[in-house]
This record gives structure tokens, C-alpha cells and sequence, in this order.
């Protein structure tokens, strides 16, 4: 067993931390505000290079420590900064002290900085790397950034206002924004009075893309010159900043799953509760499990590395986790200048000014560069053209909306009204909460600032001249609840899930959700089950089956046999397709490339031939395209449509993977242009039928062989932590795995040619669609999005619990905790979250023990 003593001033008497053989800390102190500032001085031992960037990119400091070519991205996210009341803030979290919890975070989190500067050796290479160095952080500045919250839904309010102003009629218009994002509950949007975005500039969204855009780094951005900065100011369709062309933006692809299952259901009579909350991958993970234990406290699970406290977990009697719930908490208003003062807006029956900041960004290696800023009332002032400023109204100028800080209320909660009643706190992102205690009782909150729109519905922007405004905010009780449901169960996966008799149209919270099909498949699997067990819901979380891809087999199944050959073998290839996107499986890789690379285009195309129109609608509401495609098309018209897609994919998957599908010798027979196709006898109806079950689990070799069974031997502390896992199907042939992978690339990895600080790539089933959510890019197949933290909770009997976060706890590639999750992770599999002392101490490798300075 390993260990170490650091001094940690502030400490009111010893604490230690036991770091756990899956990198779990397991963090003991006499008191509550000890445990806080010890755990501050934790993250930053295992995460302080990605603290660093969180705080320096939240605050707009990069180009201080980067150049020129981050000035845009630092102006950006100036704008978004809470500039409010702080006495307010700070009361807004709940009745505990928000502020001293977070002022002993910070303390911990620079005592360890202040270490690395006497210790060279703990300071992580990426400063070196970089050339930079940490800076001392103010409890401020966790409160004050706000731009990495999810708030919705901007980016598709513009887009809809642009789609009804090309549209020849508004029953067109809505038409084929219904291909873009369907509207739920049903519902037709309010078009205020001459709004019209035919001619609003293409770069209206630039600086809202920049502020909630992750840092990347590249040898041409770090080099930009002075002259060269603003280049540096588009963000790509994967949320990269760039300089060259800006791609059409997308909403965000953020998600979640969770259950709870109550006793009456379960195998061992005590409730089971899960959770993966759904976010962009990132290296190191997004998440970073802790457990606290103090008097008064003693909680484990998961939350922010830059936050205090857990918002996933349990406090040893209450189980919680939290899915997004897609409230709409954000505007955008158009505001008219004045043509005689631009920097004055019309407001009511006259005009109201433009508030201006000035503020200094220092760059490296040359003056500050100065900057304004504008707000209006509605917020800040993202751009202005043509006699109109842009300004955005978000719960991100409100007290108390610092993302997830809102946990810290309910922490000790013990039954279900006093967990609701700590909700009352909880302003963003808003979430769907679930409950859970050894009592055996179980509930779902709707938590979260609900803006109250008196004369409209939040679905396009509006005029900024005062008919519009907010009117403050819905009373946290009257959003949607269940305690202890009849049915036994309760589940949430991002969908619309208002109840019936919820007043929707009134209280106008959001309409626009997730697709349903996640939702759908849990709980069409939880309905089922009468005694659900921790492997039921482990499962579950791994769960690759997606209703689309299904329904479109079904599709191809009800068509005539095909004289085109490679239509021919396609056909053949999804004759016995169940819908499952199992790694190994070849007809999932068909299946999928068919449809984001040619079907989808395709019936786009043919469904909004308007090319100006079309280029707003993608990636296209999934949902919605399905159903025209079953429904709205003529059906000699759709088979002529699929056929031309499948035969494009089955060649595109030709070139993508080879000429051998299953993996075996095959014999030659003529391909639609003549040459040998060596893939019309393997890929005849006959013999699939009865040897592919799901699209190729029975023909393929297993990914799950190709995946170690257990981590890597890591390494020692300095050397570099690299995992690599490649083809999951050793004998050849196509899988959905040889396409779609998880690859965990460090932020800095472009100045790596080694690559040696990567993780991956590991192939992975599933996608957006399936409960396991694995959305991709369509280029690269890549994973963006999905679960990086899994938790299953038992219940009462908590040593049972697990949990798992890719690649690994740590950020620092020299700890053996850098990528050792990953293998376990890419099966679908979940380690121990232990919280007994005894197996706590068990499982222990290492202790720190932190004395009073």
C-alpha cells in the first residue's frame, strides 16, 4: 500500500484520503468544512490540469496563457459571466452555507497548487507541455461561470424562424420544421408580429457557439498572430473553434437515462436506482466520483470536479440521480436601435441604453487587448446588424443558476417531501430527479427555473421592445412529481414527459424533447419485469437496440426482392436484423451508414427540395422522418428511395470495410457494374435466415474477445498511460464496431504526434437511438456523446452498489487511474462503489493523510 503527508492549511484536525483500487477517493475528515476542503485538494491532485482550463476558459483567460487565437473565445465567454448581486448568489443555493463550503473547496484546491510550486514532480506535464502554469482561484469564480450549463434552446429558435422565412406558405414552413425538430406536446409556434429572419446574419450565433465551446488546441491556433485572432471566432459542426467556415449549428446532443425501481419489483425487496447521465466525452471524463464522509456528512457518487459535493449518488439512507429535463430556459430578443443612437434599443414607447463593459483580456506574449461588451435588460448582446441587436435572455443571469451547485441542498436529505423542498433551490440545468431510500420509497421532481412567458412560447425569437418579456419565473411546486407510484417504478430518458394533466399550454416550460425511443425501450423492458435485479439494470444501461434502425429493417424487409445485386445483398444481409446495434454485428454497420450517409440526405432531399430550406434542417428530427418515410411518401416512390440508399451503402461499406461481410471466404458472383461480386452467395436470403440472429451475433466473432477482461497493467507514476483496442472482429468481415468507436483524445493531443496521452479507440454498439446512447459523427463515426458515468444503486445494501467512468477517475496521465476504467467501461461492465468503512479499507491502495498546516 502506497501513501503520502501533505499539510493542507485551514484544516481544523487530520483528515485522509483512501484512494481505492478502481480510483475512487474515499475522503474522512472531523468535520463537514474539512471534508469540503479536502476534497478540493483531491480534484486537483487527479484533475488539476483540466480544473485549470475549466476555470481559465470559463472566465475568458486563454489567450493569457495561449495567444491571440483564444481572444475570441475569451470575449465570448465574458459575456456570459454572472455579474450579479453575490449576497444574493450565494443565498440562492439552499439554507446551508453555500459560501463557506465553497471558500474551503478553493482553499483545498490551492493548497495542492501551491504544493506542485515546491513540488515540481505533481505538477501534471500538461503545464510543461504548454509552458504555463495553474493560477489561485477565488470562490467566485465557480459561481460566476455559467456558460457550460445547459439551458436550450437558442440554437434551434433561430433555426426555426429561418426555415418559416424561406417557406412559401407558414403550413410549408411548419411542415418542414417538423423534419427538424419535432414540437411536443403538439403545438403550433407563436410568430410574433413582423419578425421576419430572412436577412439575419450568418454569424448571429458565433459568440454564443464560442462561449459554450470546449478549448481545443492546434499548432496554427496557438500560433495565430495579433492580426490573425479574430479569425479564431466559428465553431464546426462538432463544436470545434475554427477559422474557417462556420457549420450550420446543431442543438446540443446532451442527454441521460435513469430508474428507480421500488421494492415491490425487485429481487431483493429493497429499490434499485440507476443512472447515466449522457454528456460530451472529454479526457479526462466530464464526471469525477468522490466520497465524503464527516459528521453530518456522508455521501458518495459523482458531480463536477470544479463543484463541492456530489449531484449522482447516495447519502447512506436517499439514493438520487438527475437526467436533463429539456425545459427551455433561454430567449433570444431582437431588439430595433435607434437609428440616431445604435447604442440605444427600442423599449416600451421609447429607447432604452445599451449598458456597455469595458474590460482588459491579457494576451501572452503582447498588451492586453481591450474589449466591450453590451447588455441589455434581456442579457447580453451577442450581436448587432442592420439596425437590430441580439440580445439573449437566459436563467444564466439569475441568482443561484451556477450549474448543478444546487446538489448541495439536498445532500442529507431523508425522505422524499424533504428531497422536493431542497429542489426549490435547483435552477439549472433542469433536470429530471429521482429518489430513492431505504424506507423503500421512490419519487420524480421536474427541477429547475421555468421562465413564465406571458405572450409567447419560447419557440422563435421575439422583439425586445418589451411585449415580450419574462415575468418571472413558475413557483418550483407546480412543476410535475410523482411519490411512490402505483405502478412501482419511474423512469426518464430526456423525453416529454409532462403528465396529462399537466398544464402545458399554460405554463409553456418547453416543447421541444428528446426522440422517444430510449424512453420507450426502458420502459417497455422495466414493464416487464416483476423483480428487477442490479444485472437487469446493468443490462440495461448497456442496452444497444434502437427502435429506428428496426423499423427502417422493416422497411427493406417489405420490399420486393431486388434485381440490383448489391440491393440484392443487403436485403439479404437485414433479412433477420432484430434491431440491434451490437458491436460485432454487420448489419448494424449497414444499417446505420445507410441511413446517416445516403437515406437520410435522400429523403431530405425529397421531402424539402428547397436546398436553402434543407441546409437548416440536418441532422433532421429522427422521429419525424421515420414517420413521413413509413407514411407520407407513395410507396413505390419510398421503396425507389431505399433502394437507391441501400445499394449506395452497401458499396459505401464495400470500400469502408472490404468485400467479405460475414468474415468468410464467399463465392464470386456479378455486381451491378459488371465485376465480381464475391458477396451474392454469402449474402443470399437462405442462409441468413437462420444464422444472423440481430444482424450478425452468431456469424461474427464476439467484440467482447477482442477487449482485455480486465485493465492493463498501469503504469508508474510519470510514465504514459495509453490504451489502444482496434478491430473487434479478429477474422475480418464487417461490424458496427470497425466504424463506431469511442476514442478519449486529450485536449492537447494535436501537439502529441505519439498520441501517447489518448485512450482508444474502443469499438462500441449502440447509438443515439439506443438506451446506452452512443451518438456519433457521421464522418468519422466517432463517438461525441453518451454515458461516461454509469451508477447502479442497491438500495439500503450500498457495498453492492457500482459504478463506472471512462477512461478512468484520473486526468493525469502518469496515475495508473488515467485509463483503467476504459476496457471495463467498453464492456458494458461496472466496478464495486463501495461505501462500508470495513470494505472501504479493503479495497484501499493508497492513503493520504492531511494534517493541519
Amino acid at each position: 500500500m502506497s501513501g503520502a503527508t501533505y499539510a493542507l492549511p485551514g484544516l481544523d484536525g487530520p483528515a485522509e484520503i483512501r484512494v481505492d483500487r478502481w480510483g475512487l477517493a474515499h475522503i474522512r475528515a472531523g468535520s463537514t468544512r474539512d471534508a469540503f476542503r479536502a476534497q478540493g485538494f483531491n480534484a486537483a491532485r487527479d484533475r488539476l490540469w483540466q480544473l485549470d482550463l475549466w476555470r481559465k476558459r470559463g472566465l475568458g483567460l486563454l489567450a493569457a496563457n495561449f495567444g491571440p487565437g483564444y481572444l475570441a473565445q475569451d470575449r465570448a465567454a465574458r459575456l456570459f459571466l454572472f455579474r450579479g448581486d453575490m449576497a444574493a448568489e450565494w443565498a440562492a443555493y439552499g439554507p446551508q452555507d453555500t459560501k463557506a463550503i465553497v471558500t474551503a473547496f478553493v482553499d483545498g484546491l490551492n493548497a495542492y497548487m501551491a504544493l506542485t510550486e515546491t513540488r515540481p514532480e505533481l505538477l501534471p506535464p500538461e503545464f510543461v507541455l504548454t509552458d504555463t502554469r495553474p493560477a489561485h482561484w477565488q470562490p467566485e469564480d465557480v459561481v460566476r461561470i455559467r456558460s457550460h450549463g445547459l439551458v436550450r434552446n437558442v440554437l434551434s429558435e433561430v433555426a426555426r424562424a429561418r426555415v418559416l422565412a424561406r417557406a412559401e406558405s407558414r403550413e410549408a414552413g411548419l411542415a418542414a420544421d417538423d423534419l427538424r425538430k419535432r414540437i411536443s406536446p403538439p403545438h403550433e409556434p407563436l410568430v410574433p408580429d413582423g419578425l421576419d429572419a430572412a436577412d439575419w446574419p450568418d454569424d448571429l450565433l458565433d459568440d454564443f457557439r464560442l462561449a459554450t465551446a470546449t478549448v481545443g488546441f492546434s499548432p496554427e491556433r496557438l500560433a495565430a498572430t495579433r492580426d490573425e485572432a479574430w479569425a479564431w471566432s466559428k465553431v464546426d459542426a462538432h463544436g470545434a473553434v475554427t477559422r474557417g467556415p462556420r457549420a450550420a449549428p446543431k442543438g446540443p446532443a446532451e442527454g441521460s437515462n435513469n430508474w428507480v425501481v421500488g421494492p415491490s419489483r425487485t429481487e431483493t425487496g429493497r429499490p434499485i436506482l440507476a443512472s447515466d447521465p449522457h454528456r460530451v466525452y472529454l479526457q479526462p471524463s466530464l464526471r469525477y466520483a468522490v466520497h465524503l464522509t464527516a459528521p453530518g456528512l456522508d455521501v458518495i457518487g459523482a458531480g463536477e470536479p470544479a463543484l463541492p459535493g456530489i449531484s449522482i449518488g447516495h447519502n447512506g439512507h436517499a439514493a438520487f440521480s438527475l437526467t436533463i429535463a429539456p425545459m427551455d430556459q433561454e430567449d433570444l430578443f431582437v431588439c430595433a436601435t435607434d437609428p440616431a443612437g445604435p447604442d440605444r434599443y427600442r423599449y416600451g414607447d421609447g429607447w432604452a441604453p445599451i449598458e456597455r463593459v469595458v474590460e482588459k483580456i491579457p494576451v501572452r506574449g503582447g498588451p492586453d487587448e481591450t474589449v466591450v461588451l453590451g447588455y441589455t435588460r434581456h442579457g447580453p448582446v451577442i450581436r448587432k446588424a442592420a439596425g437590430r441587436a441580439f440580445a439573449l435572455r437566459t436563467v444564466w443571469s439569475e441568482p443561484g443558476a451556477a450549474a448543478y451547485l444546487g446538489s448541495l441542498a439536498y445532500l442529507g436529505a431523508s425522505s422524499p417531501e424533504a428531497f422536493g423542498e431542497a429542489l426549490r433551490h435547483w435552477s439549472a440545468p433542469s433536470v429530471n430527479q429521482l429518489y430513492a431510500d431505504a424506507a423503500g420509497r421512490i419519487a420524480w421532481f421536474m427541477a429547475g427555473k421555468a421562465p413564465v412567458r406571458p405572450a409567447h412560447d419560447g419557440l422563435i425569437p421575439v422583439p425586445g421592445d418589451g411585449r415580450y418579456d419574462w415575468a418571472g419565473f413558475h413557483d418550483p411546486g407546480t412543476l410535475p412529481r410523482s411519490l411512490d407510484p402505483e405502478a412501482g417504478w419511474l423512469a426518464t430518458a430526456n423525453e416529454m414527459n409532462l403528465p396529462p394533466d399537466f398544464p402545458a399550454e399554460a405554463h409553456k416550460v418547453g416543447f421541444e424533447w428528446a426522440e422517444p425511443w430510449r424512453a420507450r425501450r426502458i420502459r417497455a423492458v422495466l414493464g416487464d419485469q416483476t423483480r428487477h435485479s442490479l444485472e437487469d439494470s446493468r443490462a440495461l444501461q448497456g442496452d444497444a437496440f434502437s427502435e429506428p434502425a428496426l423499423r427502417l429493417a422493416d422497411l427493406v424487409r417489405a420490399m420486393s426482392p431486388a434485381s440490383d445485386p448489391d440491393v440484392a445483398s443487403a436485403q439479404a444481409l437485414l433479412a433477420s436484423f432484430e434491431g440491434r446495434l451490437d458491436p460485432d454485428s454487420a448489419a448494424a454497420a449497414l444499417i446505420e451508414v445507410c441511413w446517416v450517409h445516403h437515406l437520410r440526405p435522400a429523403l431530405l432531399k425529397v421531402l424539402v427540395p428547397d436546398a436553402g430550406t434543407r441546409r437548416l434542417l440536418p441532422p433532421g428530427d429522427t422521429q419525424s422522418l421515420i414517420e413521413r418515410l413509413e407514411n407520407g411518401l407513395d410507396p413505390a416512390a419510398r421503396d425507389a428511395v431505399l433502394a437507391d440508399a441501400l445499394g449506395a451503402a452497401f458499396r459505401d461499406c464495400l470500400e469502408r470495410m472490404g468485400a467479405d461481410p460475414m468474415g468468410r471466404l464467399v463465392s464470386a458472383a456479378p455486381s451491378s457494374d459488371g465485376q465480381q461480386n464475391p458477396l451474392k452467395t454469402a449474402l443470399s436470403p437462405s442462409p441468413l435466415r437462420g444464422g444472423v440472429r440481430g444482424g450478425g451475433g452468431a456469424e461474427g466473432t464476439a467484440l467482447l474477445d477482442s477487449i482485455p477482461p480486465s485493465p492493463p497493467t498501469p503504469p508508474h507514476k510519470g510514465e504514459e498511460s495509453t490504451l489502444r483496442l482496434h478491430e473487434p472482429n479478429p477474422r475480418g468481415g464487417w461490424s458496427w464496431g470497425r466504424l463506431h468507436h469511442a476514442l478519449f483524445a486529450h485536449p492537447l493531443t494535436a501537439l502529441r504526434p505519439d498520441h501517447a496521452w489518448d485512450v482508444g479507440p474502443l469499438p462500441v454498439g449502440g447509438s443515439a437511438a439506443s438506451v446506452m446512447h452512443a451518438e456519433y459523427r457521421t464522418d468519422t463515426f466517432r463517438l461525441t456523446h453518451g454515458a461516461s458515468f454509469r451508477m447502479i444503486v442497491d438500495v439500503g445494501d450500498w457495498d453492492r452498489s457500482v459504478f463506472v467512468n471512462v477512461p478512468g477517475q484520473s486526468g493525469d496521465p502518469g496515475s495508473p487511474h488515467y485509463a483503467d476504467l476504459a476496457p471495463i467501461w467498453g464492456r458494458q461492465d461496472h466496478v464495486p462503489m463501495l461505501y462500508g468503512r470495513e470494505a472501504v479499507d479493503a479495497a484501499t491502495e493508497t492513503i493520504i493523510i492531511l494534517s493541519p498546516a
